[in-house]
């Protein structure tokens, strides 16, 4: 795929993928276009050297793999990421009537995004909706997405707040419940989006038994820049990095070793649900990988001990107007190339050893690497990486592409780094 073709790609990625549920689903039609096909983790595997498979949680996380003819014990190549992005969940019992017929949605905010950009922008909802069936305990789920804006959280005009530019505290309760529009009578407002997703599904609201539903920006992903050099959209944090895992899969020749391309929800809320890094859904798999490749316990234990891991989770580039925010010497750029990500209190799995293996990895694709390293007095965060050595004793590093404003409702990152990150992934998987 030529650069262009690959960037035009991820940009058809991102605007198919406006929630966690609708980024699945999308990630499983192009697996299987790709000859994959699914396994389900109620099922006995049987699984032969070559066979492309996934499975999926929660129908919000997905585990790919591409079986190599290896010995059991010899070793995988992982590389994680995760599926959601900060946002607003959609609360049970909703709608709220307010004067004159405007109807507003009680939501929630899910994980940490930046509020402020959020404001006056055309919103729509996508996710899940639970369907009744005839077995009770395994009602039919559906994915569901409305194309057009429905939505809109407006701010209050400059002339209510004189002193709004100068630092304005923000209620999620209060300030930040989106409008869906406008009804004559009060009663049309009960029960409003069930009977919106009914009719988008086409089945009876009554059948609609529950939903996940969370907002997002209906602007499509775009190229910006003198020379179209950045790319800015919603969720880049982690899609791209999801995209870029799914795009070195799919290109990779491969060795002997298993190549498994791990898909994480929860990510933004702390992982620690039964779709998230911190439960044993990875290393479930990879023990039943290893023995319906004909391994033993022992041999799991030494594919283990023989593997490795890259947590592609995006980092921070150094914001031209912020630069007194980041490390003096580790601050990466947009263009630069993939980011190491280190932490002295072990908030990244990245230590020497494995720092040296990922830029050995890029050093032989071509692709220049930079170091993230926190400003001393500027706590960071976490990601994938260490959450899931607590799991699984795993050799890795955590690494993403540098963005601007992070948790933004839109974030911005360059084109150049995409292309050297697939690059640099494929030359993993290939090794």
């Amino acid at each position: 795929m030529t650069h262009s073709g690959l960037i035009d790609d991820l940009k058809t990625f991102l605007d198919a993928s406006p929630v966690n549920f609708l980024a699945v689903a999308e990630l499983r039609r192009r697996l299987e276009a790709a000859g994959f096909t699914e396994l389900r983790a109620t099922d006995p595997w049987t699984i032969r050297p070559g066979a492309r498979h996934y499975v999926t949680a929660n129908g919000s996380a997905l585990f790919a793999f591409i079986a190599g003819d290896a010995p059991a014990h010899a070793g995988v190549r992982i590389i994680s990421a995760h599926s959601d992005s900060p946002c607003f969940r959609v609360k049970p019992e909703c709608e709220i009537i307010c004067d004159g017929g405007i109807v507003k949605l009680n939501t929630e905010v899910y994980g940490g995004p930046i509020l402020y950009t959020w404001f006056d922008r055309p919103l729509s909802l996508a996710g899940r909706a639970i369907l009744r069936s005839n077995d009770v305990l395994r009602p039919e789920h559906r994915t569901v997405v409305f194309r057009r804006p429905l939505l809109v959280i407006p701010h209050l005009a400059i002339h209510f707040n004189r002193s709004v530019n100068e630092g304005n505290p923000l209620s999620r309760q209060k300030d930040m419940l989106p409008v869906l529009g406008r009804v004559d009578n009060p009663s049309e407002a009960k029960g409003l989006i069930r009977c919106l997703v009914a009719a988008e599904l086409g089945v009876e609201p009554g059948d609609v038994l529950d939903f996940d539903l969370s907002l997002y920006t209906v602007e499509g992903a775009s190229l910006a820049g003198l020379n179209e050099e950045f790319i800015t959209s919603g969720r880049l944090d982690d899609l791209s990095m999801v995209h870029a895992a799914l795009s070195a899969l799919l290109a990779s020749e491969g060795s002997g070793a298993t190549r498994v391309m791990a898909i994480f929800d929860n990510e933004e809320t702390g992982s620690g649900t039964k779709q998230g890094a911190a439960s044993p859904v990875l290393e479930q798999l990879l023990r039943r990988l290893c023995s319906a490749l004909g391994g033993s316990d022992e041999d799991y234990y030494r594919s283990i001990a023989a593997s490795f891991m890259i947590s592609a989770d995006n980092a921070h580039g150094v914001h031209p107007n912020y630069v007194e925010k980041y490390d003096p010497t580790n601050h990466p750029v947009l263009g630069g190339g993939p980011v190491i990500k280190i932490n002295a209190n072990c908030k990244y799995m990245t230590d020497a050893d494995s720092a040296a293996v990922f830029a050995g990895v890029c050093e032989r694709a071509g692709v220049p690497v930079q170091y993230f390293v926190n400003h001393s007095d500027v706590a960071g965060g976490s990601t994938l990486g260490n959450i899931l050595t607590s799991q699984i004793p795993l050799r890795g590093v955590d690494m993403g592409a540098a963005v601007w404003a992070m948790h933004s409702a839109r974030e911005t990152a360059s084109v150049a780094d995409h292309v050297f990150t697939v690059r640099a992934f494929t030359e993993f998987f290939n090794c």
